[in-house]
């Protein structure tokens, strides 16, 4: 135990050795949050805890992977392995396996992505006859997926008087219908998207007290990573689970709490003392990673926001150098400048291309960072592109897992049904699924009898689909009988999926039958792993190594776990929110201009302001070396060549921390110093006062938040002139307003992009 404890600091020691009762560890950037879970953990288990007994949840399986490696390290294998640690997403489909028979679904439901799930809504929006430009598959998919993190059914979102009168202004009265198809059609197909591995869990806990009570006991030791980025969903789910024996911590930084787009809610680290009035609170703020000038520069731009729980982050390490910030007269300088200043430190300092990263707050950015890296002949890679496993021959394969996992599963079904063709049409596919609305039944069950179902279909094509249906089953009867590996194998060539990919022998062709090859290749050393990644109880240790629980790894892996090019000595481009987490030697950061960072959709509250505070801040902390801003006085914006202010963000960090040429001289004034010369009147105000209104935010001149334009109200636009506000459609980002300008006539905008103000 000794030597385990003589590896912290004294912060890091004392959060570690209070196992018991509710712990919150705040834990600023760089400072050890990870080896803080991980010892702690490891500190139980020397203490004697089971390890049955403790649920550790993190939001990567990356995470959990490198934190079970390093407990096996400091207390051995076989009580690392035992820990229940995962995401809460495969922390929940485990239990949902066991227990999800109570609420009528298969212990081999299908885990729907993002895809599958805009291809059910996509055919239920056919089948209503409902204008497809209107109800578009992303936009209910995403209303779907926020009312299941509230934990709001289709019942009740079809009964909330509020809901409803938000469909109706946005001109989508029939969203309610389309979530009550899509979960009857999910239920039908043994089918869970994401959002109900959290939202079924939460009915399983709620409507089971016997099944509660069970977690309660053999969780009596809880510890969640990143509190700060969970939802509603999660927080309940944790409370009751903690709820018996309240030996919880949780670990994160409110100062790095950048994902409310998602759900998640800041309050439930800011609040969290007030479900635990006995609540012992650790902070860790020593930073291990960045100089002193970043870290201080840091401190100075997140202290202005209001909303926190204080701590002051220091360093040991050295100053380090100044921030630099790049002025360009354009993206493409912008681009140059970033390209040119990589170049020059690669060369005088011998550093690798993966010792870079470039950050920005939108994709769309990149564009002009690669072409200037193209031409310098540096290497870079985008982080995020498209992932290994959306690869369509890769997802084509993974459907015929899918499909032999769990025979319901409609929709791998209408992907290969004719894939290798088998002379089953579109038209054939369509009576099928007719067939299976009517019958309630499953496309699959519906193909095992097509003559029963069917009427007027040729024997040729009833052949066709018995054919296909039958070898189907027969390999589901096979699933626990081979290991993954042997039945992915068999699967491959029984469908003739194999043949067809080495029939193709064009470039493109090879690259999608070597990809496919790889996938075997994974399942092969998934079979040959010492211990899987979610954790196995001794009675489900003979099947541990089966397709389905293979499946289930894949279907859960997260963008982060998804990094297959991660050793590539590359420039890394990437958002700020995907950079969440990493640390690089240099980091650039791009954008810097009012109305993209921040951004223009979240300039109306003080909240969202905050919010956006808190990225540049998780932005500037990725840093271990040195930090270099840049911002453009003019970039094209949707077509259009626009001038830019610089970001209040420059204004904002200590000028002390800034490049000398940046800095005021004593004989100059606050506000005449070469960045803050640009700054618009309203931001030139003392550096180290923290905003302490939302008034005092925004400029006496800023554009009229969306909810305040109405039908009536007479506006002003920048280009258009004075005109009035005819109608209002939409919600939230996608609220249009149709005005109609005495100079140029009717137009109908989108108001988050066009700067309205009431007159």
């Amino acid at each position: 135990m000794t030597e385990i404890l003589e590896q912290l600091n004294d912060a890091q020691r004392h959060a570690v050795t209070c196992t018991d009762g509710p712990v919150m560890v705040i834990a600023g950037a760089g400072s050890g949050k990870t080896r803080v879970l991980t010892y702690r953990i490891a500190v139980m288990l020397r203490n004697g805890i089971d390890p049955f007994n403790i649920l550790a949840l993190t939001f990567t399986n990356k995470a959990a992977r490198e934190m079970k490696e390093r407990i096996t390290q400091l207390v051995g294998s076989s009580d690392a392995r035992n820990v229940w640690m995962g995401t809460f997403h495969s922390i929940f489909a485990r239990i949902l396996r066991v227990e999800g028979h109570l609420l009528g679904y298969p212990s081999n439901f299908t885990i729907y992505d993002t895809d599958d799930s805009k291809n059910v809504i996509k055919s239920i929006i056919k089948e209503l006859n409902l204008d497809p430009k209107q109800y578009t598959p992303g936009i209910v998919y995403n209303r779907i997926s926020s009312a299941k993190s509230n934990l709001t059914s289709a019942e009740e979102y079809n009964h909330t008087a509020e809901i409803v009168a938000d469909d109706n202004r946005a001109q989508k009265p029939m969203i309610g219908e389309i979530y009550t198809n899509y979960e009857i059609r999910c239920f039908k197909a043994g089918a869970m998207d994401f959002d109900d591995l959290l939202f079924k869990m939460n009915v399983l806990l709620h409507n089971f007290p016997e099944i509660l009570y069970k977690y309660q006991n053999k969780f009596k030791y809880i510890l969640v990573d990143e509190y700060q980025d969970t939802n509603h969903a999660q927080y309940l789910i944790i409370k009751q689970l903690a709820a018996r024996h309240e030996n919880i911590c949780v670990v994160g930084d409110d100062a790095q709490s950048i994902y409310s787009f998602r759900g998640a809610n800041i309050q439930n680290i800011l609040n969290f003392k007030n479900d635990y009035p006995d609540l012992k609170t650790f902070k860790l703020e020593q930073n291990y990673r960045s100089t002193q000038t970043i870290v201080n520069a840091a401190n100075s731009l997140i202290a202005r926001n209001k909303d926190q729980i204080f701590k002051q982050v220091w360093t040991e390490n050295e100053p380090g150098h100044p921030i630099q910030v790049l002025k360009a007269a354009s993206e493409i300088e912008e681009g140059q400048k970033v390209a040119n200043s990589i170049f020059e430190i690669k060369m005088n300092q011998q550093q690798p291309n993966s010792s870079f990263a470039v950050l920005y707050r939108t994709n769309a950015q990149s564009r002009a960072i690669e072409e200037a890296l193209r031409k310098l002949n540096i290497p870079y890679r985008i982080y995020g592109g498209v992932s290994f496993y959306k690869r369509a021959e890769i997802k084509d394969l993974l459907a015929y897992f899918r499909l032999v996992v769990n025979p319901l599963d409609d929709e791998a079904f209408k992907r290969i049904v004719n894939y290798p063709a088998r002379g089953i049409g579109k038209t054939t596919l369509e009576k099928i699924e007719l067939a299976a609305v009517q019958t309630k039944l499953s496309n699959m069950q519906i193909a095992l009898e097509p003559a029963r179902y069917i009427s007027g279909l040729p024997s040729g094509t009833v052949a066709k689909l018995e054919q296909f249906a039958t070898m189907i089953q027969g390999l589901h009867y096979q699933l626990q009988k081979l290991d993954a590996y042997e039945l992915a194998q068999k699967i491959s060539v029984s469908s003739g999926l194999m043949m067809e990919l080495m029939s193709d022998k064009s470039e493109e062709g090879l690259s999608k039958f070597q990809n496919s090859e790889e996938l075997i290749n994974a399942i092969k050393e998934f079979t040959e792993r010492e211990e899987i990644d979610i954790p196995i109880d001794s009675d489900t240790e003979g099947s541990k190594r089966s397709l389905d629980v293979f499946m289930q790894d894949i279907a859960l892996m997260t963008d982060a776990d998804d990094d297959k090019d991660g050793n590539n000595n590359k420039v890394v481009l990437m958002t700020i929110h995907a950079a969440k987490g990493l640390e690089f030697p240099f980091v650039y950061i791009v954008g810097l201009e009012e109305n993209l960072f921040p951004s223009n959709m979240s300039l109306t509250t003080r909240a969202e302001i905050e919010e956006e505070r808190r990225l540049f801040y998780v932005a500037l902390t990725r840093a271990e070396k040195k930090v270099v801003l840049s911002y453009a006085e003019t970039r094209y914006r949707w077509g259009n060549l626009t001038a830019n202010e610089p970001s209040r963000f420059l204004v904002e960090i200590d000028e002390q921390y800034l490049e000398k040429s940046l800095r005021r001289v004593p004989s100059e004034k606050p506000g005449s110093s070469p960045v803050m010369k640009q700054m618009p009147a309203y931001m030139k105000k003392p550096l180290n006062t923290p905003a302490t209104s939302e008034s005092s935010m925004f400029p006496p001149n800023y554009v009229t938040p969306v909810d305040e334009i109405q039908p009536g109200v007479s506006v002003i636009h920048e280009r258009f002139g004075k005109g009035k506000v005819l109608s209002i459609e939409g919600s939230g980002p996608n609220t249009k307003a149709t005005v109609f300008f005495a100079q140029v006539g009717q137009k109908q905008l989108l108001l988050k992009f066009a700067k309205l103000k009431v007159v």
